[in-house]
């Protein structure tokens, strides 16, 4: 079943302001396979939504990606289903932190910028596994 954007979502107006600050976090590089943005090579750095929600610009939701990597896990990532298998290294911080504000372990916000403010990624980072096994399927 084909994924949409929920209906009445658009970018925000800051898009452009976000997008860069997302690349100059990551140093222009894509987060899944660690190329630079160098698009006469066929590596054109993204911003990809993980939800698919455009108005979602949490860190956590934004990930930086080249473009082959960004149409490689588009139809792939469903952030809220759970998981069986573990999670690719890249991967890991994102959907920890999507777990986290999804149990209400840590603030909900759609902002970039407060974002990295309410949920820091070294909170993250530091809660990895705990915030990780909130998404593994729960057994009676």
């Amino acid at each position: 079943m084909k994924r949409k954007s929920p209906p009445d979502s658009k970018y925000p107006d800051n898009w452009r302001e976000i997008a860069k600050a997302v690349k100059d976090a990551a140093q222009w590089k894509c987060v899944r396979c660690g190329k630079l943005h160098d698009p006469q090579n066929g590596y054109t750095l993204t911003v990809h939504h993980l939800d698919i929600n455009p108005v979602n610009c949490a860190w956590w939701n934004i990930p930086p990606l080249c473009q082959r990597c960004h149409l490689s896990i588009q139809s792939k990532v469903v952030m809220d289903r759970e998981w069986m298998f573990p999670h690719s290294e890249w991967f890991k911080p994102y959907v920890a932190a999507y777990y986290a504000v999804r149990e209400g372990l840590l603030h909900p916000t759609t902002d970039y910028f407060e974002s990295l403010k309410f949920v820091p990624r070294e909170q993250v980072a530091k809660n990895l596994d705990k915030f990780l096994a909130l998404g593994m399927p729960q057994t009676a």
